[in-house]
Order: structure tokens, then sequence, then C-alpha cells
């Protein structure tokens, strides 16, 4: 087979990326991967702020690229093709990678690939051990959770998702809401190291409903109560801060793990395959891993978390996702447009809702 080499762009959120991926389906590896975060842009906000971040992707965008092919010691004379992540995400900052990689696929007479930010994901284990279709995938991060059954390179069965907040959102909610540094999601989880998971009875949501689908609003919202109860002169003592991150955790950890033994449930009996996989940024959680991994072994089912640095967003998932699709689909044109909204099963009923710009997810 023919080896590729892919310039990947990503900048759906708040981390613009750059990666240069060599090789072929189900047989490639990272050449180098950038990622330049903007926590300190956002930390006096309290969360990643739209238009801050667009504005910072357009800034950083080239050296990000610059930099990716420098570490990889290539040139664009070297690259075949270029991938972007044209959607779901912040709208500002998809169209400031996909303008940046349109503007290089035109100078240098490069395909384009367009990719589902989400696809990333859910094909990273592909990339970091080659993991054969069809697997189980929970994909837990900032702003999306759902199973999916991955059968192929665009072929994606949604069991379950989130109703409301993401597990990354409530991370970061919780850690405003007991005055925790964001992002939220480390800083609970360091957090919750010196407390008591078991001080607060908070609430499992939608264990007493059948099927795949999650909600962590409810959960936010007696966080938020047993804060206030606990608040002296405008203050929470750290004890207690301790004790509600310990116990927001577990609460999360508990759902995300029932979920999956329902979700594996039904993964068994479409299939003689057992791989249970993990991917985005929430999937860097130990607690979280740790849970997943015994209902694995529940299960006898393998189980595959890619390193920290592919979990959280990254290019290199990006250009992964473009070399695996290449042998289905043709490139994009330059009427590549960036999405605010991209489901990955188009057949599923919208779990958050439809508006002009189609599905939420």
């Amino acid at each position: 087979m023919t080896t590729t080499t892919i310039l990947g762009i990503e900048s759906s959120c708040d981390d613009t990326a750059a990666a240069v991926l060599r090789g072929q389906a189900g047989a490639a590896h990272v050449v180098s991967s950038v990622v330049m975060g903007q926590t300190a842009l956002h930390a006096d906000f309290g969360g990643v702020v739209p238009e801050i971040a667009a504005r910072a992707h357009a800034e950083k965008l080239d050296h990000a690229v610059a930099e990716a092919l420098a570490k990889a010691e290539v040139t664009l004379d070297d690259i075949d093709a270029v991938a972007v992540t044209a959607g779901p995400g912040l709208i500002g900052g998809v169209v400031s990678g996909v303008m940046c990689a349109k503007g290089i696929a035109v100078a240098r007479g490069l395909p384009l690939y367009g990719v589902n930010h989400l696809a990333g994901h859910a094909l990273t284990p592909r990339l970091t051990d080659g993991v054969p279709f069809p697997y189980l995938m929970l994909l837990v991060s900032g702003g999306h959770c759902q199973f999916l059954i991955v059968s192929g390179p665009d072929d994606f069965r949604r069991l379950g998702g989130t109703i409301d907040d993401a597990p990354g959102e409530a991370f970061d909610k919780i850690a405003r809401l007991i005055a925790l540094p964001q992002p939220g999601g480390p800083a609970i989880e360091e957090r919750a190291k010196a407390g008591d998971s078991r001080r607060f009875k908070l609430p499992r949501p939608l264990l007493d409903r059948e099927g795949c689908d999650m909600s962590f609003s409810g959960l936010k919202t007696a966080v938020l109560r047993q804060r206030d109860h606990l608040i002296i002169d405008g203050t929470l003592r750290a004890q207690d801060q301790a004790d509600l991150a310990a116990g927001f955790q577990a609460a999360v950890v508990d759902v995300l793990a029932e979920k999956t033994r329902r979700a594996l449930a039904v993964y068994a009996q479409l299939t003689d395959t057992r791989t249970l996989c993990v991917a985005g940024g929430v999937a860097a959680n130990m607690a979280i891993r740790t849970g997943l991994t015994t209902v694995a072994e529940e299960f006898d089912t393998g189980f595959i978390a890619p390193p920290l640095a592919l979990c959280t967003d990254n290019a290199a998932m990006i250009a992964y996702a473009a070399l695996e699709q290449m042998g289905s689909r043709a490139p994009d044109d330059m009427t590549l447009s960036a999405r605010p909204r991209w489901p990955l099963d188009q057949t599923a009923q919208p779990m958050l809702g439809s508006g002009k710009k189609g599905a939420k997810a």
C-alpha cells in the first residue's frame, strides 16, 4: 500500500493544533503533533469565550502548522493531503481552521479533506492500537458524550448519549460553583483526591430509566444546593470543596459505568468482537478510566484508552480520520463549509433537538 503523509489541522474549541501523520489506514504513526492551548486567555471568564477563541486560532494557526512541519522535518512539498476539522464546534474556530486548510490546499495543489471532529476521536483507537472494526466507543468530552458502535471509517451507530450537559461541560460548571480554576476536569480530579466521595448523597441521574442515555444537569443542580448549605460568610471551606469534588466525580463515574454495562450488553448481541474504547478529553480522568476498566473486566472485554495527549483535542486524530476515509470518498472542494453541528449517526433521532443548522447531537 502507498504511504501517505497528511497535514492535519484542528481548531474546534480552544486548542489550536497541527500535526503530520504518515502511513496507511490501520498502520499510521504520528510524526509530529503541536497543540497550542488558550487556557490563560479564558481564565478570567470561567470558561471558553467563542470570540476570543476564534481570534486566537486565526493568530496561531500558521505558527502551529509551521511548527508541526519543522518538528516532522518536512516541508509542504512532502505533504500529500490536508485534513481539517470542518465541524462540529465553535463556529469561529472551525471557520479559521477551514480557511487555513483551504489556503494551503489551493497554494500547493493538495487534496483537501474536511473531517468530523467526533470521527477523529472515535477513530483514535485505530491509530493508537489498530483496533479492528467493530468496536464500542464511549466518546466523552467537553461538549459531547455518546456510545457508538464503530463499524467503519464512516459507519457509526449511536446507542445513547447525554440529553443535556456533557460530562466535560458539567465538570467545568461544577468547578466554577465550588471556586476551582478552569479547565474544570483536571481541577476537580486533583481536588477530589483529598475528599470523601461518600459524604454527600448525590443523585445518579437516569439509572432508573432503561437504555444508554445520560443526564448530568440534575447532578449539577444537586451539587449547587449542597454548596449553598455549606457556604459561610461567602466562602466554602477547603474540606467541603474537596468532598463536593469527590462526590461529584464519583457520581459521574457511577453513571458512566452503569450506562457502559448497558451499551456493552447491546454491543455483545450484535458482534462476536469484544473491545470497549474510550476517547475525548474527559477520558483523561483516571477515576473514569478505572471505572470503565472494571466494567470491561466484568464483560471479559478488551479495554483501550489512547494516550492522554491523543484523548484531548489534537490534529493527529483529524489527519488519521481523513486517512481512513480516503478509500471511500473523494476529497472536498473549495465549497467545504464549517459546520457548528454535525452528528456522526445521521439516522439517529436528535438527542438535543434540531434547528435551522441541523441536529445538535
